[in-house]
């Protein structure tokens, strides 16, 4: 598998190489840390060889989302997911639009980066919880906003409660939060072991294979 990661940050490149590792001994990197290289990479010959680009919205020489638009336009068969320290859900949902396959918050863990990739790579596509819950919202009457809220997070449970125990319900919603299973260990005052029990159990439930899908599937569970 071939990975292109274009970020001007040498700390973030080197972490998203390490966590990538983990999708197999096969894994090779390419790498741009500015506009310039990044468009002398995607119109070189062996630009088509590309399985996944990761892609960091700012960087030197770059203007908005223009390089973006190059690698989407030049290499239409390509995965794209954008890096990016931003979380608005409205620049996501342009990017999104644009044809990027995925949008990850510099802020998420290692563990939900993984996730997404892995999602994207299979076909899908990764839209951060944040961005639902954003259009649940935009479609809703000022004054109508905090009771409908209510009420669907009430909805939401009570599906859930359907499916899952309290206590996978406690996981998941920290599983929602970007939290890796140390975290949520910690949290709910548990061992990683039984977090990967009810996680197990969870992906089963909501008949989903792994972290992101999980959340997206709870999200949709509640209308959201």
């Amino acid at each position: 598998m071939r990975i292109l990661i274009a970020d001007d940050h040498r700390l973030i490149v080197e972490g998203v190489k390490l966590k990538l590792a983990e999708l197999g001994p096969d894994t090779e990197f390419v790498e741009a840390m500015d506009v310039e290289q990044l468009r002398q990479i995607i119109h070189s010959d062996g630009a088509s060889r590309f399985d996944l680009a990761l892609i960091d919205l700012a960087m030197p020489g770059g203007q908005r989302a223009a390089h973006l638009a190059d690698i989407i336009e030049t290499l239409p068969g390509l995965r794209v997911i954008v890096l990016s320290g931003s979380e608005d859900p409205a620049l996501m949902k342009e990017l999104l639009a644009m044809g990027a396959h995925g949008f990850i918050p510099k802020a998420y863990s290692p563990e939900v980066m993984l996730s997404a990739v892995r999602l994207v790579l299979s076909g899908g596509n990764y839209v951060p919880p944040m961005m639902l819950e954003e259009n649940h919202v935009a479609t809703l009457a000022p004054s109508s906003i905090g009771s409908t809220l209510a009420e669907a997070s009430r909805s939401l449970e009570e599906r859930l409660r359907k499916l899952l125990t309290e206590r996978q319900i406690d996981v998941l919603r920290l599983l929602s939060q970007g939290k890796p299973n140390k975290l949520i260990a910690r949290d709910l005052g548990i061992s990683e072991g039984t977090v990967k029990i009810h996680l197990a159990a969870i992906f089963r439930a909501l008949n989903v294979r792994n972290r992101v899908e999980a959340v997206v599937a709870s999200r949709r569970i509640g209308g959201l």
